[in-house]
């Protein structure tokens, strides 16, 4: 664990010791002061690619804090320098950010297309099918297939159509696998959307929980998907509690306990949670 204070991280971004930057940037981890985000962003371009992959992660868990200024770089941006700023923009999760993945769609970096269209599925861009369709036909490979699994995000008959015709003119067999995943995935999204379940990818527990060393704002984003979906699983909302506690944030603590007693009233697991409620209050 870096004892860098917050000016000594930020200064050491500019490091000629590429050791001293990693150690600088794994520091701000969980930042969310506004003053970092302009050495982050200068970050996302530098030599070592995982300073800027880092620079990236932590800008998008800012959120809100960042998102502004992310855009105004990302559409002055050019070439790679451009992708990694793209990259922030899908993290942060703001639909906000929609019209201008939408442009870069057509971006000369294969790399930022590829980013754009994937964030356009997974931001559940619905109005924007036409947009992702259409890199269906990019000369780049990986873009074809960031656009298949973004038309199985989307779950829509139209979308799941798109990927069936993508599948029947593909003669490659490992992008047919991709299709038919897609297919299946978006095909399960519709069947909870019928029944009224709420549809949030979630990632597993023991990944989140490695997440909570390195990046515990990223945890805490992960972990929140499993309360939005009211998942009858006592762990995520357990370490989540942990974690706003470590924050000192009250307010989300007893919004998740109560969120918690919600789920699973009427069992063994709400006896800790009501517990808990009380002490805090």
């Amino acid at each position: 664990m870096s004892n860098l204070s917050f000016e000594e991280a930020i200064n050491n971004l500019s490091d000629d010791d590429v050791k001293v930057r990693k150690e600088a940037i794994e520091s701000l981890v969980g930042i969310t002061d506004e003053e970092a985000i302009e050495p982050l962003i200068k970050a996302t371009t530098d030599d070592n690619a995982q300073v800027r992959f880092k620079a990236a992660e932590i800008l998008g868990s800012m959120g809100d804090v960042a998102v502004d200024k992310l855009i105004d770089e990302f559409e002055n941006a050019e070439g790679k320098d451009k992708r990694f700023l793209a990259f922030a923009l899908k993290e942060t999760e703001d639909k906000k950010v929609i019209p201008y993945f939408v442009e870069a769609t057509s971006d000369e970096d294969f790399g930022v297309r590829k980013v754009a269209v994937r964030a356009l599925g997974e931001l559940q861009a619905e109005d924007e099918l036409d947009s992702i369709a259409k890199c269906l036909e990019d000369e780049d490979w990986g873009v074809r297939l960031a656009a298949i699994q973004a038309l199985g995000d989307l779950a829509s008959d139209e979308s799941i159509q798109l990927i069936k015709d993508a599948r029947k003119a593909e003669e490659d067999k490992d992008f047919k696998k991709s299709c038919n995943k897609a297919i299946k995935k978006a095909q399960k999204r519709q069947k909870a959307k019928a029944s009224g379940e709420a549809v949030v990818k979630v990632i597993p527990m023991s990944t989140i929980k490695e997440m909570e060393k390195t990046n515990p704002q990223k945890a805490i984003k992960e972990y929140e998907r499993y309360v939005e979906a009211k998942q009858a699983k006592d762990a995520p909302y357990k370490r989540l509690c942990i974690l706003y506690r470590k924050a000192d944030d009250y307010d989300n603590e007893v919004r998740v306990i109560e969120t918690a007693i919600e789920v699973f009233d009427g069992t063994k697991k709400v006896d800790y949670f009501k517990k808990r409620l009380a002490k805090l209050k």
